[in-house]
């Protein structure tokens, strides 16, 4: 039987259900070789020579597929059709060769399909193909450029800037437009302007708004009404004049609908629609993928093949009818500027089956799919038709005109099955308008407006607005007497934050990554600790802003948008045979090792030196009072200084010790000790500071006799916004006395520790699942979570209740059953216990998950020492060794710490 290789045991299990018992099919599970984590694995001095290594946790699958060949000698690699998947079955021919399972004689064929269906495999069977050379030396190139950027500048931030994890030749340039981002926002001022808008009446009793388009004869920039008292007087004009409508046009129109899904634009409809982040998203999309449910769920290419497009039209037709179908079949133009690495869109295998017509039981699963159904089925149905209306209603003398702008569906098309989603805010023109005739008179509607604003009073009014920087800012508002004419104070916006969907389309925009990687790189920067995600939205740490800074300044070329860029086009011409991936290598290395060497000899205090002065209008922006603003507030005459520590930067005074003046890098400048005060509690002062291990809050400073006031860490969770003088308090009066236990008295505490919030018995520790509980906790209950606690300890511990049961193993049989774990929900099966990942919900969890996640664990487990017990003799006796053994130990954590830089560098 030919032995077909895949990469995942959920894909294969599929396959060999439609191959049947004429074919042996087996898992590499992904790549089963790697660089090893060391200096040399790429030879940069032998025409950049890759020395490749069998990973442990491959070698056993390897062996799977040596042992199969001995029963029948042909291979077919059926990996996924990408350059990744081009690469795997690269290194798996050269892994068998080496092992000698196969030979020149065997036969060996590469075959891809995009979908995972019956008709699709067969088909692709009947088609094999060699492995693409072209593909593989795309796949070298960057696996090589990832590692010596990694392997190379990484060690660099470490000697350099203390706390600095990696860096990367796509990761750093993606946390390169986050900082950024974040440093416009912070030195955004906002300009304050006025608009003027009215409700109006028609003869027939509907209303409708308008805005204030002309005053004095003359048309409104955005910026001419910049005051309270030119609004004041505009609203007086509004209101001092007989109104009536001057004309009313009315404009044809229509909107096509948005083209297929391709990976890009899938996460970021996915972050719109769902708050998925773009690992979870190609997660859930992996999986349908394997199902058979979706086709290749990584593709630049947003074309679909010709029977998928006359599928979706009997599908249109069948189910909204013939008038949803257009004439002639949508056709859409590959994005892709390599087609070797393009694929079809991301569609449904079966156009007809919507998501209410399939068994998926998993949530997420559903989401995703019935987004990919409905982009798909509305990407080929009719243009919606629209009637824009544009009404203007002005004086007389035409010194005052207002305009209304709307519009009417006539014909819904596409839009009955779907709308993309928006990054940003709707404009005035999508709101419908009632019908309005020209010529007739525009009544105000009294009251009208002043339902926008609660809390009117008599002329004027005050609304607080949070404005995306995080800043407050309050705008007021000018009222008509009768309500019906409003003035209404703005101030120009920061642009805002990126989401994981505005990240990527930035990065699609400017050519930086590919779909294989936008995902990886997202979740690295915040892995690093560099970014953190708030609200969906991605906010740098000082961390990864001083590691910006610093590239900047010192290997600027390497993450500049333009070299990035231009170094994809290069990759994407290896892969397209138009150009020697060892020519894009040598060019590159020559000149980024000789970057390297001339930072070698800069001491840590040059370095900050230079971040110091580039940082500068951030760090010390001008005070209210005129005066230096890198003088120290506290002690008044130390100078202000850029510091680092493993958690970051800060700002801190240079007469350290003396002055033990601190703030954050974004902290507030007028603050007298780089804090901020949260209030008094008799005559100390409560401050919230930023410390080494993160934010937490201080009663009073330290002195010569106390010198460590009373300190509290923020729990996990809590916002440093959200604090403020009562939840300071909480936190300094913990841990907090319940009360005295029943049965012997002894106190019962409720505190914040090291593993999260508990409760205390003497001795004995038991865990509780909310910080709020620790506040609120009484007696009865924490006499039960510490009996619960006991019951589990030595011979008489309980079972645990499982969260979810599974049922059997489908293979090996026993119970499979999701636990609720010290560090989360986990399945259990034997004496394997495996972590549900992020974002997965033990009750969506089916079998077919659980199982993979078993398998993958089983994977990682590590072998009996056997031969390292075996040796302890010997080493008794070579007493005068043992020096070096402890010096060679020693160096370990250093490897350890290079494997890992280089891996997460790997992953771009």
């Amino acid at each position: 039987m030919p032995v077909v290789v895949v990469e995942s045991p959920a894909k294969a299990k599929t396959i060999n259900n439609y191959l049947g018992s004429d074919y042996t099919v087996l898992a590499s599970y992904g790549h089963v070789r790697d660089l090893p984590a060391k200096d040399g694995s790429v030879d940069t001095d032998n025409e950049f020579e890759m020395k490749w290594e069998v990973g442990y946790d491959s070698r056993k699958h390897v062996k799977a597929i040596v042992d199969a060949l001995k029963d029948d000698n042909e291979l077919i690699l059926a990996t996924d059709p990408d350059r990744e998947g081009e690469a795997i079955s690269w290194h798996l021919v050269e892994t068998l060769t080496k092992r000698k399972a196969i030979n020149k004689s065997t036969p060996v064929s590469r075959v891809v399909f995009n979908a995972i269906t019956k008709s699709a495999v067969t088909e692709a069977m009947k088609n094999p193909r060699e492995v693409d050379a072209p593909l593989v030396e795309a796949y070298l190139a960057r696996r090589a450029l990832d590692y010596l950027v990694g392997f190379n500048l990484s060690p660099v931030l470490w000697r350099k800037l203390p706390g600095a994890k990696s860096a990367g030749r796509v990761q750093s340039v993606c946390l390169r437009l986050i900082v950024e981002r974040e440093m416009e926002i912070e030195a955004f001022n906002a300009r304050e302007y006025w608009s003027v808008k009215a409700a109006f009446s028609t003869p027939r009793g509907k209303n409708f708004e308008a805005r204030l388009t002309v005053l004095g004869g003359q048309k409104l920039d955005k910026f001419d009404i910049d005051n309270a008292t030119a609004a004041e007087l505009a609203v007086q004009a509004v209101t001092s004049r007989a109104l009536s409508v001057t004309s009313v046009e009315a404009k044809p129109g229509s909107r096509n609908p948005s083209a297929p899904f391709m990976t890009s634009t899938l996460q970021q409809e996915a972050s719109r629609k769902f708050g998925m982040g773009a690992r979870q998203t190609m997660s859930t999309a992996q999986r349908l993928y394997e199902a058979g449910y979706i086709t290749y769920m990584r593709t630049d290419g947003i074309d679909m093949a010709p029977e998928a497009i006359a599928a979706a039209r009997d599908a249109i037709k069948d189910r909204y009818g013939a008038e949803y179908v257009p004439k002639s079949p949508r056709m859409y133009k590959n994005k892709a500027k390599n087609a070797q690495e393009a694929h079809e869109c991301i569609r449904p295998t079966e156009l007809a089956r919507a998501t209410d017509q399939l068994k998926i039981t998993d949530a997420d699963q559903r989401k995703l799919y019935d987004l990919i159904w409905k982009r798909t089925i509305a990407s080929q149905m009719e243009a919606a038709r629209l009637e824009r209306t544009t009404v203007d209603i002005g004086s007389d003398d035409q010194q005052v005109v207002l305009r209304a702008t709307g519009q009417v569906v006539l014909f819904d098309g596409f839009m009955r099955v779907y709308e993309e989603g928006r990054d940003d805010v709707a404009s005035e023109d999508d709101k419908r308008l009632p019908q309005i005739m020209q010529g007739e008179p525009a009544a105000l509607f009294a009251g009208g407006l002043s339902a926008d604003f609660a809390k009117a009073e008599g002329s004027a009014s005050v609304i607080e607005t949070a404005t995306t920087g995080g800043m407050q800012k309050v705008a007021s508002a000018v009222l008509s007497e009768d309500g019906g004419v409003l003035g209404a104070q703005h101030f120009t916006q920061p642009p805002p934050r990126f989401t994981e969907a505005t990240l990527v389309k930035r990065m699609e925009e400017l050519g930086i990554g590919r779909p294989s990687t936008y995902a990886s790189i997202v979740t690295t920067i915040q892995d690093r600790e560099y970014v953190t995600k708030d609200k969906n939205r991605l906010i740098p740490e000082d961390k990864g802003r001083i590691v910006t800074i610093f590239l900047l300044n010192f290997f600027r070329k390497y993450v500049g948008y333009e070299f990035t860029a231009d170094l994809e086009r290069e990759l994407d011409d290896v892969s397209a045979g138009e150009r020697n991936y060892k020519h894009v290598l040598d060019r590159f290395w020559r000149d980024f090792s000789a970057a390297i060497s001339e930072t070698s000899d800069l001491r840590i205090s040059e370095v900050l030196d230079k971040l110091d002065a580039a940082l500068a209008p951030q760090l010390y922006p001008p005070r209210a009072d005129g005066s230096d603003p890198r003088i120290c507030p506290k002690c008044g005459n130390g100078q202000l200084h850029l510091k680092t520590s493993k958690t970051g930067g800060f700002v801190g005074c240079g007469n350290y010790p003396e002055c033990r003046y601190t703030r954050p890098i974004n902290g507030d400048p007028e603050a007298p000790n780089g804090d901020k005060i949260l209030g008094e509690d008799g005559e100390d002062v409560i401050s919230l500071r930023s410390g080494r291990f993160g934010p937490y809050v201080q009663r009073g400073e330290a002195t010569e006799e106390v010198k460590k006031p009373p300190r509290a860490s923020l729990p996990r969770g809590w916002s440093v916004d959200d604090i403020d003088l009562e939840k300071g308090l909480l936190l300094l009066s913990l841990p907090r006395p319940v009360g005295p236990h029943p049965e012997d008295g002894e106190l019962v505490e409720a505190g914040i520790g090291r593993y999260g919030p508990f409760v205390k018995h003497g001795k004995l520790y038991a865990n509780l699942p909310d910080v709020d509980e620790v506040f609120i906790i009484g007696m009865n209950r924490a006499v039960e979570v510490l009996a619960e606690k006991l019951s589990k300890r030595g011979g008489g511990r309980a079972a645990a209740t499982p969260l979810k049961e599974l049922g059997e193993h489908p293979d090996q049989g026993g119970a499979v059953n999701v636990m609720e774990g010290r560090y989360g929900p986990y399945v259990k099966w034997e004496k394997i216990n495996a972590t549900l990942p992020k974002g997965v919900e033990p009750a969506d969890l089916t079998m077919e998950q659980a199982v993979e996640l078993i398998t993958e664990k089983a994977g990682k487990k590590k072998p009996a020492k056997k031969k390292a017990a075996a040796k302890k003799p010997a080493a008794k006796k070579a007493t005068a060794k043992k020096p070096a053994a402890k010096k060679a130990a020693a160096k370990k954590p250093a490897a350890k710490k290079a494997d890992k830089a280089v891996a997460d560098d790997a992953g771009e």
